[in-house]
């Protein structure tokens, strides 16, 4: 007779996991709580879970005494300028750095590797240097173009490539197709699953950016919404209600943009995940 043994770890695993969830999701809970309070009710002790009635005012206050739909657009223009300068330049040297052989192949890939390791803050001091020769400070150039280099769209790009066998080139050189179209024609349809997934994972880091668009700006009209955030101030410090407000306000387009897109993430991530 067989003993039905008990799954401890299972069991063990699954309240873990609840558990890392519950603490996971409370602080984004209490921003939205927070939101939908009175400036006063913020410091109430004790403090309130559930708002009810739910007050507007700190979203009244945010959308008519600050530039938030300008910000608005200035973070729509450099994420999806980005997004799609980044996606499309990772295509062609990860394209390159697969296929092609040329001086200096290797010397580039171990570039990339280093610069996948170093922090942006390293390069933060650099390149805000050069944008200020360059005369491109508080530009929408001056926040995209240092935000286009990723080393690892490239990398994740060139080891799926990689696994792509040879025959497919060579069978569309043959062919006479050019190398441009060999990769938009026959590559990329084999990878849009990644390039949906590394899309958009590339629109939410840059939407949700914050060290460089406050490096680079120095007017309210040129600030992203990530950095607007720190101007909501009241005459007495910190406005609790109103900062929360409009991280709820900031947080809607990549909410919505992962819950568009999250069958394209989950595929992007399984075939990533099948590389060698």
């Amino acid at each position: 007779m067989k003993t039905r043994r008990f799954p401890i770890l299972s069991t063990v695993c699954t309240m873990l996991t609840l558990i890392m969830a519950l603490l996971w999701i409370f602080p984004i809970y209490w921003i939205a709580a927070t939101a939908f309070k009175a400036e006063t009710d913020t410091i109430a002790l004790p403090p309130k879970l559930l708002p009810w009635p739910p007050n507007f005012d700190a979203f009244i206050y945010v959308i008519q005494n600050s530039p938030i739909f300008r910000w608005y657009v200035n973070t729509i223009v450099v994420s999806v300028s980005v997004t799609f300068c980044t996606i499309l330049f990772s295509l062609m040297c990860a394209y390159a750095l697969s296929r092609l052989e040329f001086a200096g192949k290797h010397v580039i890939y171990a570039a990339l590797l280093v610069g996948f390791m170093l922090p942006f803050g390293a390069l933060a001091i650099p390149l805000f240097m050069q944008m200020n020769k360059l005369n491109l400070v508080n530009s929408y150039l001056g926040l995209i173009l240092p935000q286009i280099a990723t080393p690892l769209t490239v990398i994740v790009f060139k080891q799926f490539f990689d696994e792509v066998p040879r025959d497919f080139r060579d069978a569309a050189l043959i062919d006479g197709a050019s190398d441009a179209r060999i990769l938009f024609g026959i590559f990329l349809p084999m990878n849009w699953s990644i390039t949906w997934a590394m899309s958009i994972v590339t629109f939410i880091g840059t939407w949700n950016n914050f060290l460089w668009p406050l490096i680079i700006t120095n007017s309210t009209t040129m600030l992203t919404i990530p950095v607007g955030m720190t101007q909501i101030q009241s005459a007495y410090g910190i406005a609790f209600a109103k900062t929360s407000a409009i991280a709820v306000l900031a947080s809607i387009p990549t909410v919505a943009a992962y819950l568009i897109f999250q069958k394209r993430v989950t595929q992007g991530v399984m075939a990533a995940a099948g590389l060698k």
